[in-house]
């Protein structure tokens, strides 16, 4: 199966004061803008240091010597006393009463209360007024107010796509990635894979060159679009501003010339979320999130389903694109494969963008940009600022000068759900990737316009997620980790009984199983309601292969949550045993 991209064109103890300040400041602090209260800090030997009359009784007779009413407030954990100058009062005589109190021997220091702001202001970078997609009231994603909390640090996303080609406004995050395409024609590179993931172009010469009925074409650059609305470098006085813009780029090539194939891109996602391929050296710095803006016609096939099931199990997220087909994602991959994050795409006015694929097995939406509306000429771009811009270069074939331009597609959505995730695991390293999913879908609001056949939870919102996962812990799983053997030709179960919920189950109710066993398509494993409802969530599929693992997505909303679920395992054949190692429900 080949995958192409998937863009557009375009109190009670009192502490006290040390004797001396930790390190005095080499001039005494002086109030610059207008001053409310001030910080006193007595020397230990003081009475004011352990009394507050004594700090009260200080504090109003300095304030009468500077013609001004102070009085005492509280004292703080470190011991100073907050004294209140009666209302926001001018700089000058501010410095007249705290004169009073640098002239008294017990006094260590005294400074105004200052107040601190939010550290994530605007961007610098020049490009970024048009980058609607990150700000914006109707249709952005409301990402600025996020970036007080995480900006992505310590984090790595693996762009699984076209490979890199060098942008100096990417540059600074990107870090060693691979090349995965096996067949040197495609890769364009003079050979196989390799450790060089550089983008050399995915141009078609000529109509019909990559199969019946493709058109000639240029070079995408599809990749360091992605990379660059991801994790731009940012606070830098040029282009644009990556969403998680202290995060890593690992970029991953498996896109060159008519696409990428199924097997070069299950090797990427193995080895980008840490996992060994025979024949490439490990992956110095295995990626928490995985990006594929990439796919192609077809349910999710088993060799795709394998690959992410492993990538989730190492704790990587992986978060793909719905497709540009304006029909059901259940009908693409690996869009509709289990364990991903399947995103649609949203316009500026806050719509389905007419492209985007749709359906019930969309997780969320996410600006993908629109560079023309659906009325207008195919091919056409009548709308750029209405577009997601990024990085990107000018050359037609192979490389040229690095330039910014705007794309339509939900390759453009699903990065902007990338960095999202790589700021989520970075503002919480705890969080797993079903946590990560649960998150950004619970704290989605709806889209400001409509969305004909299905667009998940709605519109991502970067903020509302981010203080989510940072101020309360995510909400814990059920589950049953007693092992429980399942023997040949046998049919077991492992309960959990679930309390404290109010009415039904979620219609995503989030189902993680882990079997250890030789031969999954023995098994057929069923999720069992409190009233005996069954949902079947694997049908003796898989073949040989070892091992489920993996979070299945129940629609469970008729249930009542609470009572005793049970996981039925069903093995139908002999020669292979295994055991149910642990299982868990998310609501």
């Amino acid at each position: 199966m080949s995958v192409t991209l998937l863009a557009g064109t375009a109190t009670a103890s009192v502490a006290v004061a040390s004797e001396t300040p930790a390190a005095a400041p080499a001039t005494a602090l002086a109030p610059t803008a207008p001053v409310e209260n001030l910080i006193v800090g007595y020397k230990s030997s003081a009475s004011e240091a352990s009394s507050n009359s004594a700090a009260a009784d200080d504090a109003t007779a300095k304030g009468k010597k500077a013609g001004k009413k102070a009085k005492f407030d509280r004292r703080l954990g470190t011991g100073a006393a907050l004294v209140n100058l009666g209302g926001t009062v001018a700089p000058a005589e501010a410095a007249d009463v705290m004169a009073q109190f640098r002239a008294d021997p017990d006094v260590a220091y005294v400074e105004p209360d200052t107040r601190a702001y939010a550290t994530a202001v605007t961007p610098n970078d020049t490009e970024y007024a048009k980058q609607w997609d990150l700000f914006e009231s109707t249709a952005g994603m409301n990402v600025p107010a996020a970036w007080d909390k995480t900006t992505g640090s310590g984090v790595t996303v693996a762009v699984i796509d076209t490979g890199y080609v060098a942008h100096s406004d990417a540059a600074p995050n990107v870090v060693a990635g691979y090349d995965f395409i096996s067949t040197a024609s495609y890769a364009r590179d003079g050979g196989g894979r390799d450790s060089n993931p550089a983008d050399e172009g995915d141009w078609n010469a000529t109509d019909g060159e990559c199969g019946l009925g493709s058109k000639a074409s240029n070079s995408s650059w599809h990749g360091t679009h992605v990379a660059g609305t991801i994790a731009a470098a940012t606070n830098n006085s040029k282009g644009i501003a990556g969403i998680a813009y202290n995060a890593k780029i690992q970029p991953v090539r498996v896109l060159g010339k008519c696409g990428g194939s199924t097997s070069d891109i299950v090797d990427a996602i193995t080895w980008a979320s840490g996992g060994s391929v025979a024949g490439v050296p490990a992956n110095a710095t295995p990626a928490k999130v995985i990006n594929m803006s990439l796919g192609g016609p077809g349910a999710c096939g088993t060799s795709y389903q394998n690959a992410i099931n492993a990538a989730v199990a190492r704790g990587t997220t992986v978060v793909v694109a719905a497709g540009n087909s304006n029909a059901d994602a259940a009908g693409y991959s690996p869009a509709s494969c289990n364990n991903v994050i399947n995103v649609a795409a949203s316009n500026r006015a806050g719509d389905r963008s007419y492209y985007s694929n749709y359906g019930s097995i969309i997780d969320i939406a996410a600006p993908g940009g629109e560079t023309r509306r659906a009325t207008d000429t195919p091919g056409t771009v009548t709308t750029p600022e209405n577009a997601i811009l990024s990085t990107l270069n000018a050359g037609t074939t192979t490389p040229g000068a690095e330039i910014y331009k705007p794309y339509q597609g939900t390759s453009m959505a699903a990065p902007h759900i990338a960095g999202l995730a790589a700021l989520l695991k970075s503002a919480n390293s705890a969080l797993t990737p079903a946590q990560i999913e649960t998150a950004i879908k619970n704290n989605a609001r709806p889209l400001a316009g409509t969305c004909t056949g299905g667009c998940g939870a709605g519109l991502a919102d970067a903020a509302a997620t981010v203080a989510a996962v940072t101020s309360t812990p995510p909400a814990p799983a059920f589950e049953n980790t007693t092992d429980v053997t399942i023997g040949d030709n046998t049919t077991v179960e492992s309960p959990i009984t679930v309390t404290g919920k109010t009415g039904n189950a979620p219609a995503a109710l989030k189902v993680g199983v882990n079997i250890v066993h030789t031969y999954i398509g023995d098994l057929k494993v069923d999720l069992i309601a409190p009233d005996g409802s069954v949902y079947t969530l694997h049908n003796r599929t898989g073949s040989g292969t070892d091992n489920i693992n993996q979070v299945y997505t129940v629609n469970a909303s008729s249930e009542v949550a609470n009572g005793t679920w049970k996981l039925r395992v069903n093995d139908n054949a002999g020669g292979d045993t295994g055991k149910i190692d642990s299982w868990n429900l998310t609501f």
